[in-house]
């Protein structure tokens, strides 16, 4: 499966790495690589959760377009 994830700086410099389509599936790194090591950990790590739950495994993102 592949998921988009997106990549932001907190306040401490730390990266954080966060799965849209995974509620609450964020992870965090001192460098970009280590982040996204990170968030594919935490991401295989909600998707067992969710489906032991019996929860939707991801939930629909969509791409808009907005004029500025």
């Amino acid at each position: 499966m592949k998921f988009i994830v997106t990549l932001s700086r907190d306040e401490d410099g730390m990266v954080i790495a966060e799965c849209p389509s995974i509620p609450g599936c964020v992870s965090q790194g001192h460098t970009k690589q280590e982040a996204l090591e990170n968030v594919q950990d935490a991401i295989k790590e909600c998707l067992e959760v969710r489906a032991e739950k019996g929860m939707p495994l991801t939930v629909e993102t969509r791409e808009i377009a907005i004029a500025v």
